[in-house]
């Protein structure tokens, strides 16, 4: 399983409130969600994010509140995976529950730079960043969570599997 974009690069501890703010939960829609995600980054460095992007983030990425619309209003935007140097336990497994995959990698935000082109290989679990020609390890994904990634979440892989 292979995926391919652009960095959009995030710092350490990027909360459940930078990637959704409150102000926009009073809706489930996740093309309204995905209009307004990471809606403060986004204006504060002046770089949007597109479906093309990857993000790859410092420590701690989706700390703060365990609401499901933040990774909802990732996965909307079209981000097929993020890239971290930590992620929250509670964003993680929202994520990985909605199809989002996520993987850490040390020292990640140091290893890209905005806009490099990256592709992601969760079956032989490397990251190769293309624009610098340099190939990083990461821990491949358990047959399972790549089945949940592959159908759209646990709720399909759930009714796949009572079948």
């Amino acid at each position: 399983m292979k995926i391919k974009g652009k960095v959009y690069k995030c710092p350490d501890n990027i909360d459940t409130d930078v990637i959704i703010p409150a102000k926009y939960l009073n809706n489930s829609d996740p093309t309204f969600l995905s209009s307004h995600c990471l809606e403060p980054l986004v204006e504060q460095l002046n770089k949007k994010l597109t479906s093309q992007h990857i993000i790859v983030a410092g420590k701690n990425f989706g700390c703060g509140s365990s609401r499901e619309h933040a990774p909802l209003a990732i996965k909307s935007a079209g981000i097929r995976c993020i890239v971290a140097e930590s992620f929250a336990r509670i964003f993680f497994r929202n994520s990985i529950n909605i199809g989002l995959p996520l993987v850490e990698l040390k020292d990640a935000t140091k290893l890209f730079d905005f806009e490099d082109e990256i592709e992601i290989d969760l079956t032989d679990g490397e990251i190769i960043n293309i624009t610098k020609s340099q190939k990083y390890k990461i821990q491949p994904f358990p047959e399972f969570l790549k089945k949940i990634v592959s159908v759209g979440g646990l709720v399909e892989f759930v009714r796949q599997s009572l079948k």
